[in-house]
């Protein structure tokens, strides 16, 4: 017959294994959400340093710069216009669209969400731009833009796919 007091102590032995397993486990499910976090910033900043060196390229009409972000087989969806597929494609239409007259444009990050294994992300952005008609009067616009961007192999972010669309009404054939 067991005693009580080997009774007792095995249940406190057995207290004491699940304890040091829940707190294993506690320390462990905490590390990876850090973990998670962290990664997510890393690649939110990384994402928006590449995206400013973008911007920054596109407004000194930098083509190369302004489409460096663009993975090799990236999509380009601009208003009005067909589908873009390929960097150097993307390339021709950027280099079409910055030598638009009159050519001002600006844009924002407004959210960025990055995946939980932290090799995808999508960026939300407005943007801002002016460019002139053919008797030089200038036609402003604004709008939205979301694009994908996806960590390479090589550790950079790239966009695979990039859409954007005014705010602005079009006019209407009653309105012309």
């Amino acid at each position: 017959m067991i005693s009580v007091h080997a009774l007792v102590e095995a249940l406190m032995r057995r207290a004491r294994i699940v304890l040091a397993s829940a707190l294993l486990f506690v320390s462990l499910a905490r590390a990876t959400c850090q973990q998670t976090s962290e990664i997510r910033a890393t690649a939110e900043a990384a994402i928006r340093a590449a995206d400013a060196a973008g911007l920054k390229a596109a407004q000194a009409k930098d083509v190369v710069g302004a489409t460096s972000n663009y993975a090799d087989d990236a999509s380009w969806l601009p208003p009005h216009a067909p589908l873009v597929q390929g960097k150097e494609a993307i390339r021709s239409a950027w280099a079409q669209f910055l030598g638009t007259p009159g050519l001002r444009i600006d844009w924002q990050i407004t959210k960025i969400d990055v995946s939980r294994g932290g090799d995808m992300a999508y960026a939300l952005y407005k943007y801002q731009m002016t460019m002139s008609t053919p008797n030089g009067a200038p036609i402003d616009d604004r709008g939205k833009d979301m694009a994908v961007w996806v960590k390479q192999s090589d550790g950079k972010w790239k966009m695979v796919a990039d859409s954007f669309n005014s705010d602005v009404p079009l006019l209407s054939a009653t309105s012309k």
